[in-house]
């Protein structure tokens, strides 16, 4: 046992004396509010030297609106939703909030306007209330349990064996995909961001959740600036500007209808999806 032990902390501290690749500036700032309006002004980004992943990327979200990017899974969709938390940094370009580079703002200051819900629900051994309120400390009961019926959680909640006070165990393992995603979309209720970040909502949790995951997202992206990323194209046709990255580049652009029009890629893989959809429905 103390061997196992011994080489397991010998990698911990391997991690943990790591640098520290994404550092704030000397003289970054703080922002006290945000609008919401952000900027991939010919974005290039690689993992390693010599290995592009993306290239020349030039994308706009306005204040209030919705970009959806889709696109073959290993595209670098992902890689553009993470660099607006800046937990990547582009190797060329720049990513822009209300028309200031990332790189010059302090990176707890730009989280605290921003709240992701990833493909990945992820929760802690506590009690519900206390995960949903990791979403904002100082979050009164009320308003917890205001975040959870926005959420469509306080249901299931209720019938816990302790109602708020259960303690969920390791990541939530007491609970079904789908009410973990609804405590993730409560936790992003409280936090009442400006920017939304929605990676794969929808894609691990069972079909009679899906749809009200859905409900509460909708109402959770009213009046935010919303980047959605999905497989499922549904998720994205009513964003006001959609993007297809393949190929490390934007393949199409346009609205649903335009791209339903004119576009390649997209099209035909609505058609797919929605053929498909309906023989399950049936």
């Amino acid at each position: 046992m103390f061997q196992r032990a011994s080489a397991a902390a010998a990698r911990v501290f391997e991690l943990l004396d790591e640098d520290v690749e994404i550092v704030d500036a000397d003289n970054a700032q703080s922002i006290e509010h945000v609008d919401g309006d952000i900027a991939f002004d010919n974005v290039s980004f690689a993992y390693a030297k010599g290995k592009t992943v993306l290239s020349n990327i030039n994308a706009e979200v306005s204040a209030g609106q919705s970009l959806g990017i889709v696109g073959p899974s290993g595209a670098g969709k992902s890689t553009l939703l993470n660099m607006i938390m800046r937990f990547y940094d582009p190797s060329g370009g720049s990513v822009s909030i209300d028309g200031r580079d990332l790189k010059t703002l302090q990176q707890i200051s730009l989280r605290s306007h921003c709240a992701l819900v990833s493909q990945e629900a992820f929760l802690f051994n506590d009690t519900i209330m206390n995960n949903i309120r990791y979403g904002r400390f100082d979050a009164t009961d009320e308003e917890v349990f205001e975040a959870a019926r926005l959420a469509n959680a306080h249901e299931f909640i209720k019938d816990c064996i302790d109602g708020y006070d259960t303690v969920l165990g390791e990541r939530g393992v007491k609970l079904s995909g789908g009410e973990r995603q609804r405590l993730c979309i409560a936790r992003a209720f409280l936090a009442n961001p400006r920017i939304l970040l929605l990676d794969e909502a929808t894609s691990a949790v069972e079909p009679e959740s899906e749809h009200l995951i859905q409900n509460a997202l909708k109402r959770l992206m009213e009046g935010r600036s919303c980047v959605i990323i999905s497989h499922r194209l549904s998720m994205v046709r009513d964003c006001d500007t959609i993007i297809v990255i393949k190929d490390g580049g934007i393949f199409e652009q346009g609205t649903h209808d335009d791209l339903m029009k004119n576009g390649d890629w997209y099209p035909e893989m609505y058609n797919l999806q929605m053929g498909r959809d309906e023989k399950e429905t049936t």
